[in-house]
């Protein structure tokens, strides 16, 4: 496996924990992990079948490489056998090229995972627009390739000429989400009325700034309404910023990275997305099973939710209609109601349990390993 997440290595982390459960559907299970020097990181053993090899590179741009020659040696010193072997990579970006490099040299047969949208005309600027060029070589060279969202898979087909492409939606543990205590009240803590909630990461593509502007619209009339944003990321400094010239100054919370997110879910009054695109909308999951009602831009899931039905949806940008939204719920009580019950159900009717989900990524593994190259 070629990965990119770094908190694999953090102990106890939900990422490590998952690791170890991938683990058990393979004989071993080796992860290369795209990282630099500056990170420090070393070599280990997550389980007894499972082991960590950080690439460890002098700058991030040799981090596909090294992590390809790292593959190459792993391959060779455990004796991958074809036919009983994989290479998965989590993106076709960094990681899918250190994969096809690895397939092209042991010619084993390689899975893609897709977890994003790069087919979206906001999946903009120089190093995406490489990454969009890396991609559609990887996606076309690959064995198999795996989506987390229907929608997605379905561009992969048109852009790419593949016959078939694999769903595998992230799994939720739900029932581990609403069980969790709540240890604060998002209104107590703050002091509005009314509490919006945001969770993304502070980057261009979540359109943060959009919701700002929300926000800003929608006190013309509730001035007791805030916005809390949990996650970090590049831009906080920008929507800073932003907050302060939209006059928003203790009326927006940015609450940085959390381990656990049931209080912000369980008490807030609406969940907010604004993202320009998403492959699936992890989130937006978690705060609907919640019991949270969702105003969202139609990306990943939410494609699949029916307007004023499930959620409410807002066209990309329309400060307005998100406005008028977020008012309607407000407002009315029973609208507010009718959205979490409806999109708890149609959320649920799309889950899959923890046994399903593994066994369709074991089937999709051992699907692989069996296309092997002459």
């Amino acid at each position: 496996m070629i990965s990119s997440d770094r908190n694999i290595l953090v102990p106890g982390s939900a990422v490590g924990e998952r690791m170890k459960e991938y683990g058990g559907l393979a004989e071993e299970l080796h992860i290369v992990l795209l990282s630099d020097r500056a990170h420090g990181l070393e070599d280990a053993q997550l389980g007894k079948n499972v082991w960590v090899y950080p690439t460890n590179s002098s700058i991030k741009y040799f981090r596909p490489w090294d992590a390809a020659r790292l593959g190459k040696k792993v391959v060779f010193d455990r004796k991958f056998v074809r036919g009983l072997s994989v290479v998965t990579t989590q993106d076709p970006f960094e990681c899918g090229l250190a994969g096809l490099k690895i397939k092209s040299k042991w010619r084993l047969p390689l899975e893609v995972q897709l977890h994003t949208d790069p087919f979206s005309p906001y999946f903009t600027g120089f190093f995406n627009y490489l990454r969009k060029r890396i991609a559609k070589k990887v996606l076309k060279k690959a064995d198999s390739v795996r989506c987390v969202s229907s929608a997605v898979a379905e561009e992969v087909v048109v852009r790419t000429g593949r016959e078939k492409v694999f769903v595998l939606p992230i799994y939720v543990d739900a029932e581990k989400l609403v069980s969790a205590p709540i240890t604060f009240d998002l209104h107590a803590r703050y002091g509005w009325r009314f509490v919006l909630l945001s969770v993304a990461r502070l980057e261009s593509e979540k359109n943060l700034g959009l919701a700002l502007q929300i926000l800003a619209r929608v006190r013309e009339r509730f001035a007791d309404t805030g916005l809390v944003i949990v996650g970090t990321g590049s831009e906080e400094k920008s929507l800073r910023s932003l907050a302060k010239h939209l006059k928003l100054d203790g009326f927006v919370e940015f609450a940085g990275w959390q381990s656990g997110l049931a209080s912000f879910y369980r008490t807030a009054n609406v969940f907010l997305q604004t993202s320009h695109f998403e492959g699936y909308g992890l989130a937006l999951v978690e705060a609907g099973l919640s019991g949270l009602p969702v105003v969202s831009t139609p990306v990943g899931i939410a494609q699949e939710l029916h307007n004023g039905q499930d959620a409410y949806i807002c066209r990309e940008g329309d400060v307005a209609g998100f406005a008028t939204a977020i008012t309607d719920l407000i407002e009315n009580n029973f609208k507010r109601e009718n959205l979490q019950i409806n999109l708890k159900r149609t959320l649920e009717s799309k889950l899959i349990s923890k046994d399903d989900y593994l066994s369709r990524m074991k089937s999709a593994w051992e699907s692989t390993s069996r296309k092997i190259h002459s």
